[in-house]
């Protein structure tokens, strides 16, 4: 997996997170500063290895 930076229409940043077939798994909100779009890779890739699944489906 892999997470792209891309420059929006509109001047701001936004990245995808983007698995290795090339299917998008997710999008980011749209951040006014490059630096604001990097500072939250760095965190999701620093805290989210060990994310719990909160399964809110009835079972």
């Amino acid at each position: 997996m892999k997470f792209v930076v891309k420059k929006t229409s509109n001047g701001e940043f936004r990245f995808n997170l983007v698995a290795s077939n090339g299917q998008i798994v997710a999008t980011s909100e749209s951040y006014k500063a490059k630096a604001s779009a990097l500072n939250t890779i760095e965190s999701i890739q620093k805290n989210a290895g060990g994310a719990s699944i909160d399964d809110q489906t009835s079972a």
